[in-house]
C-alpha cells in the first residue's frame, strides 16, 4: 500500500477510536469489555468474538494480554479472532500471535469514505430488485447467496442475522438481490449508534451475476440508508475481489486487516 496521506491518518484515527476502542455491543448478548490495553467482544458461539482493539506500549505487554485472552475464550470453550491492524504495536504482534497458537486468514484492506462524496447512484441492474431482509425467509436468502457466493457455511451468519433483526433491529439493515424470484446477491450493514461509521459487511455475489453491477447497487442502496440515519462515514474490510469497485466508488484505503484466530481444540 502506498503510504498513508495526512487526511487518510486523520481518517484512521478516528476509526480507532470510534469503531475500535469505542466498541459496543451488537446484540442483547454481546459483552464488550475494556482489559488493560485490550477491548475484546464475548458473545455467544454463533456470534462473532475477539479482540478489536490493543494498544501495547512493550512486547511483554503483548505477551501477557495474549494469554490472557487466550484463557478468556477457552474457559468459555470458544474460538476467538484477534483482528490485527497493520499499524498496530508491537510490530511483529502477528509474529506473538502466531508463537502462542493463532492462525492467520487472508489479508483485507480498510477502506473508508465520506457518504456526501460517495458515488451513490449506481443503478440496479435490470431484471433485479432489492428486497429488505426482515424476516427468517429474508435471512434464509441472504444465507443461500452466502454459501454459493464464498462456499462456506452460512448457518452461524443466519442465526446472527435473526438475532439482530429481533433484538436490535435498529442496529442492522440487511438487503439481497433478487433475478425473479432468485437470490443472487446479498448484503448488510452495521449501525452504531453514537459513532459517525456505518459498516458494510457480507457483500456477496453468485458467480454468474458477477460483473454486472449488483454489489455497487447494494452499496449504493445502503449508503444511502445511512446518510438518511445521520452517518457520515462507510467503512469496509475489502478483498482483493471488491478493492478496485470501491476505489471507483470513492473509497480510500487506509490500512491492512489480518484476522487471527485462535482455535482451543486445535491449539492443545
Amino acid at each position: 500500500m502506498p503510504p498513508t496521506t495526512a487526511p487518510a491518518a486523520a481518517l484512521l484515527a478516528l476509526y480507532d477510536r470510534e469503531v475500535r476502542r469505542g466498541a459496543r455491543p451488537e446484540g442483547p448478548d454481546d459483552v464488550v469489555e475494556r482489559v488493560g490495553r485490550v477491548v475484546r467482544r464475548t458473545a455467544p458461539a454463533h456470534g462473532w468474538n475477539g479482540v478489536v482493539w490493543s494498544g501495547f506500549t512493550s512486547a511483554d505487554e503483548a505477551d501477557t494480554a495474549i494469554a490472557d485472552q487466550i484463557a478468556h475464550y477457552t474457559s468459555r470453550g470458544l474460538s476467538f479472532e484477534w483482528k490485527l491492524y497493520a499499524h498496530d504495536a508491537p510490530a511483529d504482534l502477528g509474529r506473538r500471535l502466531v508463537a502462542a497458537g493463532f492462525t492467520p486468514g487472508p489479508d483485507e484492506t480498510l477502506m473508508v469514505t465520506e457518504i456526501d462524496e460517495a458515488a451513490l447512484t449506481a443503478a440496479v441492474p435490470d431484471g433485479v430488485r432489492l428486497v429488505p431482509v426482515t424476516d427468517p425467509a429474508g435471512a434464509d436468502q441472504v444465507a443461500e447467496v452466502h454459501e454459493r457466493a464464498f462456499g462456506d457455511d452460512a448457518s452461524g451468519l443466519r442465526r446472527l442475522l435473526l438475532d439482530a433483526l429481533t433484538a436490535t433491529p435498529d442496529t442492522v439493515v440487511a438487503v439481497v438481490a433478487l433475478a425473479g424470484d432468485v437470490p443472487v446477491s446479498a448484503a448488510r450493514m452495521e449501525l452504531t449508534p453514537g459513532t459517525s461509521f456505518a459498516g458494510l459487511w457480507g457483500g456477496g455475489t453468485v458467480p454468474e451475476w458477477r460483473g454486472r453491477g449488483v454489489y455497487r447497487s447494494l452499496i449504493a442502496h445502503r449508503a444511502r440508508i445511512a446518510a438518511a440515519r445521520g452517518y457520515r462515514h462507510l467503512h469496509v474490510d475489502a478483498s482483493p475481489r471488491s478493492r478496485p469497485i470501491l476505489r471507483r466508488l470513492g473509497f480510500t484505503e487506509l490500512t491492512v486487516t489480518t484476522p487471527y484466530v485462535y482455535e482451543p481444540a486445535r491449539a492443545r
